[in-house]
């Protein structure tokens, strides 16, 4: 399995949210306390908006995240208030740059944590379902870059939402048409440049770990000495696969079967099913 981070809020450096945390995500690819493997060095990625840029910017590479120069000069380099982070644990595909996460198109960035279970078996299948006009634009051979093309299928860019769950309940129908049990696990971000959804879903009911911080204004009250939370807006927010540290009252658990939508505004919590 994975860990990632998402952040939407007042534009910071990189390095503020990927490194400077107590755990943050490089203590996480090689010491994660809440996934599946206790190390993800199986290739990182980033991605980030910039404003007036058409698409946002990817840096992904098949090496581990701890030792990546590169990471770190782009982290402690570039300011963005809209991002992506993703360390990988391969579940079976491949250790190449192209099966590194965030997926891009057009606009639009995803990230997963989890497993289409059998997904060799189910993989023809699923493809059939991609649009021919996008299938082309399929670079590696991840079952998350596959379900990020589905989505982009069944309107992703008119209803993330509803996409997300016309394309969860196509995995799970090929799934029972094989006789593979809880064929769905994951976590999923996806974003457009301006807002952010967040996805926690599972077909046995135990998805993996996701948190997303407590609003700004409650956390300043509670540590008025933290620094970080004088810099940033009353928006910001943080999603994450575990928490970035051990502060009291700052991250609440996403709760099973739910969808988050983050936003300028008043950010929404949902029930999520697939259909």
């Amino acid at each position: 399995m994975c860990r990632w981070i998402a952040y939407s809020g007042t534009p910071v450096l990189l390095s503020k949210v990927l490194f400077e945390p107590e755990n943050n995500l490089i203590d996480q690819s090689l010491h994660s306390r809440l996934g599946v493997e206790t190390t993800n060095g199986d290739g990182f990625g980033v991605g980030w908006y910039a404003p007036d840029l058409a698409a946002p910017a990817v840096l992904r590479d098949v090496g581990p995240a701890w030792n990546n120069r590169n990471l770190h000069d782009v982290a402690t380099h570039v300011r963005s208030g809209l991002f992506f982070a993703h360390i990988r644990a391969t579940t079976g595909t491949a250790v190449q740059q192209t099966n590194c996460h965030p997926f891009r198109k057009e606009r639009w960035l995803w990230m997963h944590n989890g497993v289409i279970k059998e997904f060799r078996r189910l993989r023809r299948d699923l493809a059939l379902a991609v649009d021919p006009a996008l299938y082309s634009d399929i670079e590696g051979s991840t079952d998350s870059e596959l379900m990020f093309f589905i989505a982009l299928t069944f309107g992703l860019r008119e209803d993330p939402p509803d996409a997300v769950a016309r394309m969860a309940g196509l995995v799970e129908e090929i799934g029972r048409r094989h006789g593979v049990q809880h064929p769905l696990q994951m976590t999923v971000a996806v974003a457009d440049g301006e807002r952010l959804w967040v996805f926690r879903y599972s077909s046995e009911g135990a998805s993996r770990s996701l948190y997303v911080s407590a609003e700004v204004d409650a956390l300043r009250a509670l540590h008025p000495d933290v620094s970080f939370l004088r810099e940033i807006s009353d928006e910001t927010r943080l999603v994450v696969s575990e928490p970035l540290g051990d502060l009291p009252g700052a991250w609440r658990e996403v709760p099973e079967s739910s969808c988050g939508i983050v936003r300028p505004g008043q950010d929404v919590l949902q029930a999520f099913e697939p259909r």
